[in-house]
């Protein structure tokens, strides 16, 4: 592979010379929609591009996340594949934790494995606090991002502070998370001990990106919906809402899976937009969520592989059922599957730009 790598400028979503502030994603994030649906896929930029696969032999995966030049042809990709209205930054939510000093490994087909789980205050000790400097190779990457998108906004992310502490706790991936549960609710000073350092990780990573040029940002709470509603209001809402009120100046997306009944304490905890998986319609997120927040998603990536009608369809009721939200980002309910054929995202994405206006508008008309 090369030692360095070229992108090509991106399409735009807002018009010649533009700023991504005026986009079609920071519109729909910001309540202030219009006539437009703008669409990215969470995991655009991965498993499923064959280019993706190309420039990653070979090269581990925080390995290429450390690298400027493969970061952003990686987060190109997709861009230049499919004309979405947005870039996701190329990393993972465990890269924060790296430079923490935390000795771990993602694993292919398992996922993050942590050598030495973070159990006692021993544990906690090893995790150092973010020290300037410590992730310049994020803001170069960002800063040769932004050069090429031009008005395509670069949406950066990180991980919420409970996803986190479950897989420090955990070591891993874990089913019922029992051992990060227990640790919650049996030693909540050490809990709130960890979800602090960790809600200054999230928040680093997240204000580095947005210094760096990024013009939204996504918090994935990837496990939060295996909470209660109280335990997640007692015991992950507060430390989600120290990572939001740090990038307040760009619209925050927040996500997790499986989080139907806590979408409204989401919203609470800083978010513009709430990410909603597949497993609820956008028109009852959006009336447990009230009208102070935008939605994103939430066609099921499962249905990827379904034929072509069955997926227009089900695209066109997502569509419908965002509109009685006073902004609509269009995405998937979850990530996207590393099976799915890219032509399908490609037909989705040209279906939504060429029917999502006029679809959104007929459901709004009086």
């Amino acid at each position: 592979m090369p030692d360095a790598l070229t992108t090509t400028p991106a399409p735009t979503s807002a018009g010649p010379g533009a700023d991504p502030a005026s986009s079609l994603l920071v519109r729909a994030c910001r309540r202030a929609q219009g006539e437009g649906l703008p669409v990215w896929f969470m995991r655009q930029a991965g498993r499923s591009l064959p280019e993706y696969r190309k420039v990653r032999e070979g090269i581990a995966m925080l390995d290429s996340c450390a690298r400027p030049d493969l970061v952003a042809e990686i987060t190109m990709q997709p861009v230049r594949r499919y004309g979405v209205d947005a870039a996701i930054f190329y990393s993972d939510i465990m890269v924060p934790l790296k430079a923490a000093g935390v000795d771990l490994d993602i694993v292919p087909g398992r996922g993050p494995v942590i050598a030495e789980p973070v159990r006692d205050r021993a544990g906690l000790d090893r995790l150092v606090p973010p020290e300037p400097g410590d992730l310049s190779f994020v803001t170069e990457a960002v800063g040769l991002l932004v050069a090429e998108l031009g008005a395509t906004p670069l949406i950066g992310f990180a991980g919420a502070p409970f996803t986190l502490a479950s897989y420090l706790v955990e070591g891993g991936p874990s089913k019922d998370y029992a051992r990060t549960k227990a640790l919650m609710v049996g030693d909540p000073a050490l809990w709130d001990e960890l979800c602090t350092r960790l809600a200054r990780l999230s928040a680093h990573f997240l204000r580095t990106q947005v210094d760096a040029g990024a013009s939204a940002v996504q918090l994935f709470d990837s496990w939060a919906g295996s909470l209660s509603a109280a335990d997640y209001a007692a015991s992950a809402l507060p430390w989600s809402t120290r990572v939001l009120a740090e990038v307040t100046d760009v619209p925050r997306i927040h996500f997790g899976v499986g989080t139907g009944e806590l979408l409204a304490l989401m919203g609470e905890a800083g978010a513009d937009v709430v990410g909603v998986d597949w497993r609820i319609p956008l028109a009852t997120a959006t009336e447990r969520l009230g009208p102070s927040y935008a939605v994103q998603g939430n066609l099921d990536p499962a249905l990827l592989g379904a034929p072509w009608p069955v997926i227009e369809e089900r695209v066109r009721e997502a569509i419908r059922s965002g509109a009685s939200a006073p902004g609509h980002v269009f995405n998937l309910g979850h990530g996207v599957p590393p099976d799915t054929d890219p032509d399908v995202l490609a037909r989705v994405v040209d279906l939504v730009h060429a029917e999502g206006p006029a679809i959104r508008a007929d459901v709004l008309e009086p």
